[in-house]
């Protein structure tokens, strides 16, 4: 597997020119023992959860402590809500906990519509969710 290439702040980037619509990738970067998820995507819904959640399995370890940034994610549906619980159901099983943030206004406003803002921790920054494991 190819390294991937890293900017000048040393954060992980990837090459999203050739990624099509409605793909789905998961970049997975560590900030002391949290694991932080980047969704490089528009949308998480029905066409992409598989991929996913498949995608995001790699995180799921016991006691995992994890951030799943969807600063890029523009859209969720019900599919997609349905994967973040699921991604949550699965590291509370293995003993993790899950956070949100850098949600976009469209996203943010469905997750309180449908009261995901109280079962899953929202936070505006990525340094914000990362404190609040240390409490």
């Amino acid at each position: 597997m190819p390294a991937e290439p890293v900017d000048a702040s040393g954060t992980r980037t990837c090459n999203r020119t050739h990624r099509e619509k409605n793909s789905v990738e998961a970049t997975h970067e560590k900030m002391g023992e949290v694991t932080i998820v980047v969704l490089h995507a528009e949308s998480l819904d029905a066409s992409n959860t598989k991929e996913f959640k498949k995608q995001v399995s790699a995180t799921v370890e016991p006691k995992a402590k994890v951030i799943l940034d969807l600063s890029e994610v523009q859209f969720v549906d019900s599919s997609g809500c349905g994967a973040i619980l699921g991604y949550l159901r699965q590291l509370n099983s293995a003993g993790g906990d899950l956070k949100l943030c850098t949600v976009s206004k469209p996203v943010r406003s469905l997750f309180e519509l449908v009261r995901l803002h109280r079962i899953l921790d929202i936070f505006n920054t990525r340094d914000e969710a990362a404190k609040s494991y240390k409490v």
